[in-house]
């Protein structure tokens, strides 16, 4: 029954208001990218509507072609916004990269009838020598994440290990995505994490030490958000 644990009446006792919940759903809606909910959600709760809805709808663009697949595409639309997010995070351009190179590789080994030839990758062997390679020896993480790519073009899908595997999960994308969210948003002086994703985690590491002290507390529901915690393990370098 609720309230029977003294954690559920400590709960009680700090429990929000209902506009400080609709401010952390609003914030959330905008750092997002959700512009046709964040409106909607603005005129039923009286919350003054988000400013910018352009710049929401230039992250939801990139965020969809990036979620298709599309790398090439969501690249130029970056650097439309600023060329400086790039230039500046070679990370985060390097994993858009290899992104691009993994979404070449699915297309080949996607082909009708399976079992591609040497002269089929190609295209992927190109890519990864003019835009990869050269950057590999910058960083012995690139290096090492270019040579897991390449790798897909090894071995069968049959016999793919689980972190070769996971270079192929379309979940990968959503991880790309959210990193490109967070850094249009720090170019432009905005917080890069939604106020929830800021919660989420404090939680998780009171929780962390609260039971690593033998702390009583009742079975706590996930409360995942997105794909930082969708993944299991680095699938790409860092």
């Amino acid at each position: 029954m609720r309230g029977t644990h003294p954690f559920d009446r400590k709960v009680e006792e700090m429990k929000p208001s209902k506009s400080e919940i609709n401010w952390v759903i609003m914030d959330y809606l905008v750092s997002e990218g959700y512009p046709g909910a964040a409106e909607k959600f603005a005129q039923e709760t009286n919350l003054p509507s988000p400013v910018d809805n352009e710049s929401i709808r230039e992250r939801v663009q990139i965020r969809n072609a990036i979620n298709r697949g599309r790398i090439e595409e969501a690249i130029e639309m970056i650097n439309e916004i600023d060329y400086e997010i790039l230039d500046k995070n070679h990370h985060l351009h390097f994993h858009l990269l290899q992104l691009q190179l993994i979404e070449i590789i699915r297309t080949i080994l996607a082909k009708p009838g399976g079992n591609p030839v040497a002269n089929d990758f190609h295209p992927a062997i190109k890519f990864a020598t003019e835009q990869l390679a050269p950057r590999a020896p910058t960083d012995p993480k690139y290096l090492q994440a270019l040579e897991r790519t390449m790798a897909l073009m090894i071995f069968p899908a049959d016999k793919m290990t689980k972190e070769f595997k996971q270079l192929l999960d379309v979940k990968l994308r959503q991880q790309v995505a959210a990193d490109v969210n967070c850094a249009i948003l720090e170019s432009k002086g905005e917080r890069s994490e939604a106020r929830i994703r800021q919660l989420v985690k404090a939680r998780a590491w009171a929780e962390q030490e609260a039971r690593a002290a033998k702390v009583d507390l009742p079975v706590l529901t996930s409360l995942a958000l997105g794909p930082d915690e969708s993944m299991d393990g680095d699938a790409m370098v860092s």
